[in-house]
């Protein structure tokens, strides 16, 4: 952000890392610079202008400056402000549940299935309901995977199959059944009104009416999910975005056997 509109005047603050007191940094720690972009439903014009300042002055920013403004259509505009918050955060406080897992290579994992499991593990996934995105579960279960990291199809002891995007939760049940499937993976990308939340928790509801919920290793992922938010839903684990191959097979392979559905 160098150069932009906050280099005008000289600010004196306290540069000093504090965790107890973590606020965005921009050019130097502590000035709490952030950026922010958001459409409001008016004319483009200047008094809508000032109410995009007005607005994030109330978010707790001081000093927004519109950098940007543009009519998306007649009765909307887009703006792009940059201010100053003052809010602060103690980092120190902050919890998270994550999959505790030592991740393992693919030779690995594919030993670790021949010595402990002595048999294929069968994973099935797809993006299910009426998410049409695919770029999450293909790079988890593709040959080619993403970024250097291959696929579950490329491993020797696990049998993958990507059932692609907008497969309803029964079918996607019904080939879990046929395949007599370990392992089911989704991915949810489309989280309008929380459309994602409905249907990871239809597909819960789903298997136990099959009652064949606890035979299978249930995982979801996607931009917005997190292993808290999986658990709270019923599901096993949770991965977000940065996630491989190897990282979610090193946790079902594990809990296959933690839960002896060998």
């Amino acid at each position: 952000m160098g150069g932009g509109p906050y280099t005008t005047k000289k600010e004196v603050f306290n540069k000093n890392l504090d965790l107890t007191r973590i606020k965005p940094y921009g050019d130097t720690m502590n000035d709490g610079k952030i950026q922010v972009s958001f459409t409001l439903p008016v004319n483009h014009n200047e008094k809508a202008i000032e109410a995009a300042k007005t607005l994030v002055e109330k978010m707790g920013l001081k000093d927004p400056e519109v950098a940007y403004h543009s009519e998306l259509d007649k009765g909307f505009t887009f703006f792009v402000v940059y201010g100053k918050l003052m809010h602060t955060i103690d980092y120190t406080k902050i919890q998270v549940e994550t999959v505790d897992v030592e991740v393992m290579s693919k030779e690995e994992i594919n030993n670790y299935i021949k010595n402990n499991i002595t048999r294929k593990v069968v994973v099935l996934g797809a993006s299910t309901g009426s998410d049409a995105h695919t770029v999450g579960i293909d790079a988890i279960i593709n040959m080619k995977g993403f970024a250097g990291h291959y696929g579950l199809e490329s491993y020797e002891m696990i049998s993958a199959f990507n059932l692609g995007s907008q497969v309803s939760n029964e079918d996607f049940i019904k080939k879990a059944i046929e395949l007599k499937a370990d392992v089911l993976l989704v991915s949810q990308t489309v989280t309008q009104k929380d459309i994602h939340v409905k249907n990871l928790t239809q597909l819960v509801d789903l298997l136990e009416a099959e009652g064949i919920r606890d035979n299978v290793i249930l995982i979801c992922g996607g931009a917005r999910i997190n292993n808290e938010l999986a658990k709270e839903l019923g599901y096993d684990a949770g991965f977000g975005p940065s996630t491989y191959a190897e990282i979610v097979a090193s946790f079902f392979i594990r809990e296959i056997i933690k839960r002896k559905l060998i």
